[in-house]
């Protein structure tokens, strides 16, 4: 491995125990970096290797959903670890002290690189819990965040060169996990995580879900499916109607899929050019903008995040009148009166899971639908985490922001509502694809003709 895709976080003294690799963000055993320089650490001091990951009961608007898919992915990589002579220890409470805990006489802690809040902080208090060096490893970005840029980037094209520039570096194949030859005197045997599971106190109003099999082997056939039978046709991505999205994104959001695995597969496919490009750009720079923006932007989720010209034209159309406001249960339980918003919202809360497209355009409606930018995020934030499988992410974040405040977007022509935000409209989707089909898949039915105009509404 590269020592560029590693960081320090603390300097500190060497203990006596074992080299403590902390799972945040990547579950998985092979194609993960963090693991890999754990065991290079280990090998090189001659210590054992442990693997440790801490259920955070409270991790926000996560829910039966999202821990049901990533329990039961953890337990299989808990199992293909033993095999490998590394054991698998899970805990329970508030991560950064129980962490900090357990590895006091560590030789030294690796753990996932992670933009977000929640997992910054649990990082720097475990970090000012222990004596042993701390490292942080970018095994989610195919380049590491820290060296791609140490800026927030205005918007994909000032990033992409700065990628591009180190794909040759970083886009390599991965060595093997191998057994490890250091055994742990305290071996333990794999978790019980079907009993975590059952021992959460979590919202399990958004069921788990039956279409995607959790874990490492999950994602890899999900992948072997995308690289097969819609890869070819990616170009068709957009209609939510061809099935040719790649599906992937819960096992990247969970980490039991490498996101450089899948651009190792995909380069490597005998696939329209066009095809291949536009899935790398968005596998690629589109996702790493995102943890980018994270990075830098550690409001991330508030308004304040978004620029200056984007949150002075929202401003400026505060009162506008409304054309429909919707309460947030009327928004939640799809009781609106566009059949194609409700038809997307329907489609997120059965299956964890809407057609990328869609997503943009779900945002903006929500934006048109509330009485102030404020509210439509944060109502969008708790929707987005609450029923997406692959919720609670980078992209999820950057994807609202841009769909309410022109994140990574620049100025359009000036309209009600949304200022020079971009604005999206039923019309100009049923103009993509087969909205008709779409809703009709889903419970709706769209009028033959357009609906009245109905009285607008000022926000007050």
């Amino acid at each position: 491995m590269t020592a560029r895709r590693a960081r320090l976080v603390r300097a500190g003294t060497h203990g006596p125990g074992p080299v403590v690799c902390w799972m945040r963000r990547e579950h998985r055993a092979q194609d993960n970096w963090t693991l890999l320089r754990g065991q290079e650490l280990a090998l090189t001091a001659k210590r054992p290797l442990v693997t440790v990951w801490c259920l955070a009961r409270d991790y926000p608007d996560a829910g039966l959903r999202q821990f049901g898919f990533l329990l039961r992915g953890l337990e299989d990589t808990a199992r293909e670890l033993a095999a490998l002579r590394i054991p698998f220890v899970l805990l329970e409470g508030d991560p950064g002290v129980e962490i900090a805990r357990f590895a006091r006489n560590a030789h030294s802690l690796v753990t996932d690189f992670d933009p977000l809040r929640p997992k910054r902080q649990w990082l720097a208090e475990a970090a000012a819990g222990l004596a042993c060096p701390v490292e942080e490893v970018d095994g989610r970005n195919v380049c590491p965040a820290w060296l791609v840029s140490d800026k927030r980037e205005y918007m994909a094209r000032t990033i992409r060169p700065k990628i591009h520039r180190l794909l040759p570096e970083f886009l390599a194949p991965f060595p093997r996990l191998r057994p490890h030859p250091h055994a742990w005197e305290r071996h333990t045997a794999v978790p019980d995580f079907a009993a975590a599971l059952s021992r959460l106190s979590v919202d399990r109003a958004a069921p788990e879900v039956v279409w995607a099999a959790p874990g490492p082997a999950g994602g890899r056939a999900r992948l072997d499916d995308f690289l097969h039978s819609r890869l070819p046709r990616y170009m068709q991505r957009n209609d939510p109607n061809a099935g040719a999205v790649s599906l992937l994104s819960p096992w990247l959001h969970f980490g039991m899929l490498s996101a450089q695995r899948a651009a190792l597969e995909v380069v490597a496919c005998d696939v329209p050019r066009e095809a291949r490009d536009a899935f790398l750009e968005e596998l690629i720079v589109r996702r790493e903008l995102a943890d980018n923006f994270c990075l830098h932007a550690p409001d991330y989720d508030q308004t304040t995040c978004f620029p200056d010209w984007a949150s002075r034209s929202l401003d400026a159309h505060r009162t506008d009148p409304r054309p429909h406001l919707y309460a947030e249960e009327d928004l939640e339980r799809a009781r609106t009166h566009d059949p194609l918003w409700n038809a997307a919202q329907r489609q997120m809360t059965e299956t964890g899971h809407m057609h990328g497209w869609l997503r943009m355009y779900w945002a903006k409606k929500i934006l048109e639908w509330t009485p102030s930018p404020e509210e439509a995020l944060r109502i969008g934030v708790r929707l987005n985490d609450r029923w997406q499988l692959d919720g609670r992410d980078s992209n999820g974040y950057a994807g609202l922001a841009w769909s309410m405040g022109g994140v990574h977007d620049r100025p359009w022509g000036e309209r009600p509502i949304f200022g020079t935000v971009r604005f999206m409209s039923l019309a100009g989707a049923m103009g993509k694809f087969d909205v008709r089909r779409f809703v009709q898949n889903w419970g709706e039915t769209l009028p033959e003709k357009p609906r009245g105009r109905r009285t607008a509404v000022r926000p007050t």
